[in-house]
């Protein structure tokens, strides 16, 4: 069960002197349903924009987290609901992965569009799915931060839907998901749990630019996706970085601040190499 998160600046343990201004920004996706967001507004040019995941929003840990760790660096951050999700508009879909590509696909688009830059794109859980597969799709990101995706997809639906799930949705069309008191929280089409069967996450990551810098980050306490999963992300992505926090679970409940130096670290890490090339090419060319 996912945690809520009431976390601010202060939470996160660090202090700056930086001014961030917390701004709702909508973005209509191409299915003309309002995708609600938070800016945390510094004032930068770049603009890094973090996904959730399954059944979450952009106002549970780490996105928060991760956000305000940004912004304490001067670096302005986008956390934002799928449609579907949150504040967003549009029905929760049990799939969706490529429909959720398309959502962070106008995010994107929205703040190119005034004049901002988006190198870095941040998912947790099956938020960290979508931003690989976006990064299989367009070749117009530098960083790809995968936080406890699960790479393969066929895992864990028996504990949602139960052991027999394809025999019950090929014969009744769909299956409704209750909760533990027996309220319907919602309903998996038969379209919709194909969609996830058929997402081919290998497939993906190998066609990943070598020029995209990806990091998969998993916590070796994570009950939800196993660590297996991470490792096996590392085979398969060429430019790739896997770093294990010993003792985290799925939301790093107790890591956040563990968890935030890692991605700043990779981040900040890949603006000092592309400027370290772009001096080495200055100096060549002025030989």
């Amino acid at each position: 069960m996912m945690g809520r998160s009431n976390s601010t600046l202060a939470d996160c343990n660090l202090s700056s002197a930086v001014q961030v201004q917390y701004q709702r920004v909508v973005i209509q996706n191409n299915h003309n349903e309002k995708l609600v967001g938070i800016l945390h507004e510094t004032g930068s040019k770049e603009v890094v924009v973090v996904c959730h995941g399954y059944r979450s929003c952009k106002d549970r840990i780490p996105m928060v987290n991760l956000a305000a760790a940004f912004a304490i660096e001067g670096i302005s951050a986008f956390r934002f609901d799928f449609a579907g999700n949150g504040d967003s508009e549009g029905s929760f879909q049990y799939g969706n992965y490529y429909r959720e590509v398309d959502d962070l696909r106008a995010v994107i688009q929205h703040f190119k569009h005034v004049n901002r830059s988006v190198d870095t794109i941040i998912g947790h859980s099956k938020g960290g799915n979508v931003v690989l597969l976006y990064a299989s799709k367009f070749n117009d990101v530098h960083n790809v931060v995968n936080i406890s995706g699960r790479f393969d997809l066929k895992r864990g639906i028996e504990g949602r839907l139960g052991k027999d799930y394809l025999q019950r949705i090929k014969k009744y069309g769909f299956i409704d998901v209750a909760n533990r008191k027996g309220n319907i929280e919602y309903r998996v089409t038969e379209e919709s749990l194909m969609d996830r069967l058929t997402t081919n996450t290998s497939a993906a990551c190998q066609m990943i630019s070598q020029n995209c810098r990806v990091l998969s980050i998993h916590g070796s306490a994570d009950r939800i996706v196993p660590m297996e999963d991470a490792m096996e992300f590392a085979k398969h992505i060429l430019n790739h970085k896997l770093h294990i926090i010993n003792g985290a679970d799925h939301e790093y409940t107790c890591h956040q601040s563990e968890l935030a130096s890692i991605v700043l670290d990779f981040v900040k890490n890949s603006s000092s190499h592309d400027n370290a090339q772009a001096a080495d090419k200055f100096v060549r060319s002025c030989l």
